[in-house]
């Protein structure tokens, strides 16, 4: 199993979600978060932007599902404005185990 995180636009959460669901993938955490990249925020006239408004996408998923998955939010998360930054990054770890609290039983 892994678990991936997405970190994307808040503009393009709806479309991806939408695209997951569709593709059989609808267990989905979801989170504002806020950050910078590697430029360091967003400069706009004198007012510098430190913290860039997100979201993050959780979810696990079986090994042979991960390679779909990553293309659907790379399809669907990114912008396609030449030279733009900020469109997010994906992390993928591996999960040792998850169980359902409810039932007491492993997950997956």
């Amino acid at each position: 199993m892994f678990m991936i995180r997405a970190i994307i636009r808040p503009e393009k959460v709806t479309n991806v979600l939408s695209e997951l669901s569709d593709a059989n993938f609808p267990a989905v955490t979801k989170m504002d978060v806020v950050g910078r990249g590697k430029q360091r925020g967003v400069k706009v006239g004198d007012v510098h932007y430190d913290e860039i408004q997100k979201e993050m996408l959780m979810l696990v998923v079986n090994d042979e599902d991960k390679d779909d998955v990553v293309k659907i939010i790379m399809k669907n998360a990114k912008t396609g404005e030449k030279g733009a930054f900020g469109d997010g990054k994906i992390f993928i770890t591996e999960v040792e185990e998850a169980y359902t609290i409810s039932s007491n039983t492993k997950a997956l």
